[in-house]
């Protein structure tokens, strides 16, 4: 099956530990997923969260280039929303000249957090309208533009994606002619209609001259099925935290097998676990390649939340393994993928 394997990273932070030791797991999983002959290596944004360590995007997108050679770092993404076009045309274009053909620039259009958090990054409540999307993409690249007078932006364009939860970015970016990453792992109901709609409005561009899509899926690999969904159930749990709004650190498997469930909490934990690939690998492999020709992508990009890093690696491991990854291996996926 011809499709490209990625990794989101959410740098998560665990029960009893702290951010400083997340972002270093972050490192050794980039380096770790380089060696498995992962394509790409994306960052998500998220502040004023206790269990993600991810969000100074741009910085941490940075410690992982250099950590690594060959894979593609990027944002899944940027909450434009949450910043001045400028100033993600500054940093990402620093990025790109400093690792040419190695960055993305990923793209959401919501906050991604409440609205005081968001206020506090724009200083400004007018500033945090989701409909001005369009126009703050729009204004970003021309930041790009080799007449800009924006240093170092001008010249140094990475490949922009849209990321989305629903049709209105998939719209976006087909009428654009960009790359879309649809967010599988949160959204499963929407994932179908959204690529229909993104394949159905695309209109080729300088970019790209035919639909590329990706989805984010939730990932968790081990030895057994039944192995596999003990490791998933800490997540599952804080997952279910945030909801009630109360966000906290990846809680522990003792912390996680001594909550007292209502009835209500485990449909919403058994619901959520549905909508993961979570297995030993057969069934992995089962489940993947449903959902890869249910949706007909380009592209996987995983993300895997367990408590223990060693878990985590072996995963990814598990999953290289089922799909013959590896610097030799890996798939080419059309540009921007390799731009």
């Amino acid at each position: 099956m011809s499709v490209a394997f990625s990794v989101l990273d959410l740098a998560p932070v665990v029960s009893g530990s702290t951010s400083g030791q997340a972002l270093r797991n972050t490192l050794d999983l980039a380096r770790h997923a380089e060696r498995l002959g992962f394509h790409r290596y994306w960052l998500a944004e998220h502040h004023a969260m206790p269990g993600i360590a991810s969000s100074a995007t741009a910085v941490l997108i940075g410690q992982v280039a250099a950590a690594t050679s060959r894979m593609r770092v990027g944002s899944g993404g940027i909450m434009l929303p949450n910043h001045a076009p400028m100033v993600v045309a500054e940093q990402f274009g620093t990025l790109e000249a400093l690792y040419p053909g190695r960055i993305d620039l990923g793209l959401g259009r919501a906050p991604g957090t409440d609205q005081a958090t968001a206020r506090a990054l724009r200083r400004s409540p007018d500033a945090l309208s989701v409909d001005d999307f369009p126009e703050q993409v729009v204004e970003l690249r021309s930041y790009f533009g080799a007449d800009s007078a924006v240093t170092p932006a001008a010249g140094n364009e990475p490949p922009v994606w849209l990321l989305g939860s629903s049709g209105y970015s998939a719209r976006l970016a087909g009428l654009l002619g960009l790359p879309f990453a649809f967010a599988h792992h949160f959204s499963s109901e929407n994932t179908e209609p959204a690529l229909a709609l993104y394949r159905d409005s695309f209109r080729p561009s300088a970019t790209l001259d035919a639909p590329y899509s990706m989805i984010g899926v939730s990932v968790t690999a081990a030895e057994s099925d039944e192995r596999a969904r003990e490791l998933a159930r800490p997540q599952a749990l804080s997952f279910l935290r945030l909801r009630q709004g109360r966000p906290g650190p990846l809680p522990t498997p003792e912390e996680t097998a001594a909550h007292p469930y209502t009835p209500l909490e485990r449909q919403i934990i058994d619901a959520r676990v549905a909508d993961q690939v979570v297995g030993g690998p057969d069934t992995v492999r089962r489940q993947m390649d449903a959902l890869i020709e249910r949706t007909a992508v380009d592209e996987v990009m995983v993300t895997t939340m367990v408590y223990e890093h060693a878990d985590r690696l072996r995963s990814y491991d598990i999953l290289a393994d089922l799909y013959g990854l590896g610097a030799d291996a890996r798939p080419e996926a059309p540009s921007p993928a390799r731009a």
